[in-house]
């Protein structure tokens, strides 16, 4: 008989109810409840999905049967829960970014070493075709030498987005444009390319009244030498699809939201027809203008392949250590560009 595994989810704005959907369509899988910071959100979201409204994470993490915790909490407040998790024995899978600083990511890697439990973060971009494309390319060598990568993600959000809200703290969100936004792309970039040694940024706060920058933009060297550019805002109305391009000596792509829409290589492949074929496919903006404008099937994909490493006691390709990549390099440009909490 297939195990299911119990899911709760700590959190209940918009991305949280997001996760108790996909809990429920895995077979392996069923949604617990949830919980929030008193805001009441979390009765509706167990009244549309089922389970239970908890009072708090502490009364999650002391229900035995929770086997997987997803955080969908603010940013700043993600260590606490997954370190609780950690000792009650529960898994964790974590909303981007793992934390907001190196030091309580380490934390939470850890108490989930010590403990033994898995520590994953949700960075659904990677579960998609094109990505999975991109990167069996880049292992065949099919780029040739890799001369240049970039990540644009030209957003918008309208000051109410902001007003009232963690959103654009440095205490809660540990930054804006880059660390919220475009974190997604920086991790494409991290997880494609690999380290960055090198960054020259700027960024500053130009289109909305916010303590953290809305827009950035930084130019990086790559350990294998190639150079590259991160560009990140919510300042730019009406807001268009973030995009991610490579280039090198036998080859060009470009992947817009979630599909490729440029494969070109100076050596064929018989599968490139099937690929080429499937960039007409449509596609969502991806939260250009509207945050909650965003597929579930990634998510999905995301969950599953945390439960099937579990389940087959193996690693996880987006552990506590990998998801940790593109907070430290956003942190890397914040300082370069002089920004960040006091």
């Amino acid at each position: 008989m297939m195990r299911k595994w119990t899911i709760g989810v700590i959190g209940a704005g918009s991305i949280a109810r997001v996760h108790a959907q996909v809990a429920g369509q895995l077979p392996n899988a069923t949604f617990a409840g949830c919980c929030d910071g008193g805001s009441g959100r979390a009765k509706a979201i167990c009244g549309e999905f089922g389970g239970r409204a908890y009072a708090d994470y502490d009364a999650m993490m002391a229900d035995a049967s929770i086997d997987v915790v997803m955080i969908a909490a603010p940013s700043g407040r993600h260590m606490e829960p997954a370190v609780a998790a950690a000792k009650a024995g529960k898994h964790v899978l974590c909303e981007k970014p793992l934390e907001i600083t190196t030091d309580r990511i380490d934390a939470m890697i850890a108490a989930h070493d010590k403990a033994g439990t898995y520590l994953g973060g949700i960075f659904q971009n990677r579960f998609t075709d094109g990505v999975r494309h991109l990167r069996k390319a880049i292992a065949q060598g099919r780029f040739g030498r890799i001369s240049y990568a970039g990540v644009y993600v030209p957003w918008w959000r309208p000051q109410s987005y902001y007003d009232g809200t963690w959103r654009g703290t440095w205490a809660l969100d540990g930054g804006g444009a880059l660390m919220n936004q475009a974190i997604h792309m920086v991790d494409m970039l991290c997880d494609l390319m690999g380290p960055v040694v090198e960054v020259k940024a700027l960024a500053d706060t130009l289109g909305h009244t916010i303590e953290a920058e809305d827009t950035a933009a930084a130019v990086v060297r790559f350990e294998n030498d190639a150079v590259g550019l991160i560009y990140g805002t919510t300042a730019s109305w009406p807001g268009r699809p973030r995009r991610f391009e490579i280039t090198g000596t036998q080859g060009t792509a470009i992947y817009t939201d979630d599909r490729l829409t440029v494969w070109e290589f100076a050596e064929p492949q018989p599968d490139d027809e099937a690929i080429v074929k499937g960039m007409q496919t449509s596609h969502r903006t991806g939260g250009a203008a509207d945050p909650k404008d965003i597929s579930s099937e990634y998510h999905r994909r995301n969950l599953a392949a945390f439960l099937e490493a579990i389940e087959q006691n193996k690693p996880f390709e987006l552990d506590g250590r990998e998801a940790r990549k593109s907070v430290e390099l956003i942190l890397k440009i914040y300082a370069d560009a002089h920004i960040g909490k006091a």
